[in-house]
């Protein structure tokens, strides 16, 4: 079977540029290829923020991440998953895998310092364009893709490739377990995942959120309990009570010396979040005399990836997320904008989901 050498996709040409289908370049193949027919691709923020330019100049065209698929072709070097297997890719798809990479060889690809590639606006190794996945093909590294679990559907699978990891990856290797409490600032695409990761591994959550306009959802989802950090007095009462808080989403008028109190000793304060501003210093003083431990976390590295699926699957994770067909996804984007996710978008190639529905009655994977 030879290689296709083009795919069509929803690409973004500059700030508010209206998206187009068109017919794009894919890069070509090396030994570590796998190609895919798109069913399902996750609208995350972070699509948003690219089109927008608001971190960096993108390169133009680009269209999207979140990727789960059906392997449609291997190349030589390529053992981890076969033609007709179920498979997805979130935001990373490459890193330099070199012998003497302090990431890489460490099992930390994720932070590899030599050679990040992203699955849009990015640069293959071979100086091809990485375009993404509001598209019906997409080809990429191997080592970067990974199999669905036979219980998580395409549509659930494809948005914890990137929305996720970005979760669980940092509870996890910070030890949330069920003697911890756990508070999670934000309650959108990441927030939610947060509240689902840290019931899941018996924490008791907090959700924490500046209006109580999602008080209700947040209990929906499996809350203990939803805290407005609009007034001093609501957080007085939590001083000394988390051992752990997520903050996926904080505003503008954020103070250290307002959350330094709700820690038990030692607790970890571990940053997802992406805001177009910076956070505010803190003081020697505050951060000593805390004695909390402040990090952040990016995506997650393919072993983490791994995790989270065989615990996602084994928890029977069960997301929020509405979806709309792919010829949609303009207006995906503008709902997106107008802040309408509740709390993650998926755009479904419905042709595909169609043509393969057949197999189920085969008993493979659910699409």
């Amino acid at each position: 079977m030879s290689a296709p050498t083009t795919f069509h996709g929803w690409v973004c040409h500059g700030k508010d540029a209206p998206m187009k289908w068109e017919e794009m370049k894919i890069r070509a193949e090396d030994d570590y290829c796998v190609d895919m027919d798109v069913t399902d691709c996750g609208l995350c923020g972070t699509d948003i923020h690219t089109m927008d330019a608001n971190w960096v100049s993108p390169r133009y065209p680009l269209c999207g991440h979140e990727i789960a698929s059906i392997c449609t072709r291997v190349d030589s070097k390529v053992q981890n998953v076969k033609v007709g297997d179920r498979i997805g890719v979130g935001t990373q798809s490459g890193s330099c895998h070199r012998a003497e990479c302090p990431a890489c060889s460490t099992g930390n690809e994720n932070l590899c310092p030599i050679q990040l590639f992203f699955t849009y606006n990015s640069v293959w190794p071979n100086g091809d364009e990485a375009y993404g996945g509001y598209a019906d093909k997409w080809r990429g590294d191997c080592r970067f893709v990974f199999k669905i679990p036979d219980i998580l559907s395409n549509e659930i699978a494809c948005i914890v490739f990137c929305a996720g990891v970005a979760t669980y990856a940092p509870l996890k290797r910070h030890n949330v377990n069920a003697d911890s409490v756990v508070g999670v600032m934000g309650l959108g695409g990441l927030g939610h995942y947060g509240i689902l990761w840290a019931k899941a591994m018996g924490a008791k959550v907090f959700t924490m959120s500046h209006n109580d306009r999602k008080h209700d959802v947040a209990l929906e989802l499996g809350a203990d309990d939803y805290i407005g950090t609009n007034a001093a007095e609501h957080l007085t009462k939590y001083t000394g009570k988390f051992s752990h808080i997520l903050c996926t989403g904080i505003s503008p008028d954020f103070k250290w010396k307002t959350y330094t109190p709700l820690f038990k000793p030692n607790g970890v304060f571990i940053n997802v979040n992406l805001p177009e501003w910076n956070f505010p210093e803190i003081s020697p003083m505050l951060l000593v005399a805390s004695q909390v431990n402040i990090c952040g976390s990016a995506i997650g590295s393919p072993i983490e990836i791994e995790d989270m699926l065989q615990f996602a699957a084994k928890t029977v994770l069960k997301p929020y997320l509405p979806t709309y067909p792919m010829k949609e996804a303009p207006q995906a984007v503008a709902d997106f904008n107008a802040g309408k996710p509740r709390f993650r978008f998926v755009l479904k190639d419905l042709l595909f989901v169609c043509v393969l529905s057949k197999y189920k009655a085969g008993g493979l994977s659910p699409i």
